[in-house]
């Protein structure tokens, strides 16, 4: 199964959106790069260190200069706004939405590209959500990608 459609699959799976949005709200975690991980681990593949900093580096470039600002702009426009109807505030929103998850399936397609081919069978989410998360951040929120890997289907 492709990247992409195991992404939105589990992302739509209970506890798993609010798991991922703690992670990124909180802890700073990068949602496409953490569902990446999972599915490398769920497909048997084992990426080695170069590979996680090449896709931490494609995160961090596509989070910081597309995801990241739209984003902002679409929490900007969630709540009424004086002297702006909300008609076409929420229109707007809806667009830049539509365009965040746009920004976020390339992302994940960049991400896929990276990926080395299976080696084996699945190996514990978890293993790979730590390995990525100490890579993107000096501080490795354990808890929540315990919450993570035990939410995600598999």
């Amino acid at each position: 199964m492709r990247l992409w459609d195991w992404a939105v699959a589990a992302y739509g799976a209970p506890e798993v959106g609010e798991a991922c949005l703690a992670l990124q709200d909180s802890h700073e975690q990068n949602v496409p790069l953490l569902l990446w991980s999972a599915w490398v681990a769920a497909t048997g593949r084992r990426p080695d260190e170069e590979t996680l900093e090449a896709a931490c580096d494609t995160a961090r470039a596509w989070d910081s200069v597309v995801v990241a600002p739209l984003r902002a702009v679409r929490r900007t426009l969630k709540a009424p706004v004086p002297d702006i109807d909300d008609g076409p505030r929420e229109s707007v929103r809806n667009r830049i939405k539509g365009l965040e998850l746009e920004a976020e399936r390339h992302l994940l397609e960049a991400l896929e590209t990276l990926t080395p081919s299976p080696a084996g069978s699945p190996r514990p989410t978890l293993e790979a959500l730590v390995a990525t998360a100490r890579v993107w951040a000096p501080v490795t929120p354990r808890p929540a990608l315990i919450r993570l890997a035990e939410a995600l289907p598999g």
